[in-house]
């Protein structure tokens, strides 16, 4: 069996995003750990942006950082991530395959960083998706809310019994 781009990012995109969903109370919205990084609605709205965004992103050759507010609610967060999932879903493996050698770029401003769509995806979008997904987690620990590595994690991919 060959190992995919798609294996590499899809799949892992979909557990992390299902496991960044948890709910939490409202007032967390705006927490942050240090006060000149981006509160937890941004960390979460993130994993969608590296996520999905990311696949948008190749699929038009360009990819913008997202300037938008997040969502304000904690419902609002929940059905990003719900959105992102089911956009996730529907990408199939031969459309990822396809992204193989295709040119991409990061564009923010004025300023234009030229990738490969692979190079774009394992270099840039992935390592920023798990940031994210690592900082609304630290946000929500720092909170007090009872969650641990498990959670962080979300539904791993495990072998079938037969």
């Amino acid at each position: 069996m060959t190992f995919s781009l798609y294996d590499a990012l899809i799949p892992n995109f979909r557990q992390t995003v299902g496991a960044v969903r948890a709910a939490a109370p409202d007032e967390i919205i705006q927490a942050r750990l240090a006060e000149d990084m981006l509160p937890f609605a941004y960390q979460v709205k993130s994993v969608a942006v590296h996520s999905v965004g990311a696949i948008e992103g190749v699929r038009r050759g360009q990819f913008s950082p997202d300037t938008s507010a997040p969502p304000a609610s904690f419902a609002a967060l929940a059905a990003r991530m719900d959105e992102a999932s089911a956009a996730l879903e529907a990408v199939a493996p031969a459309e990822v395959h396809g992204f193989i050698g295709g040119d991409m770029a990061f564009v923010f401003g004025e300023r234009r960083i030229p990738f490969s769509a692979e190079d774009f995806l394992l270099s840039f979008s992935l390592p920023n998706f798990y940031f994210h997904a690592t900082t609304a987690y630290d946000i929500l620990r720092w909170k007090g809310l009872p969650i641990g590595k498990r959670d962080y994690m979300g539904g791993l991919r495990t072998k079938a019994q037969t």
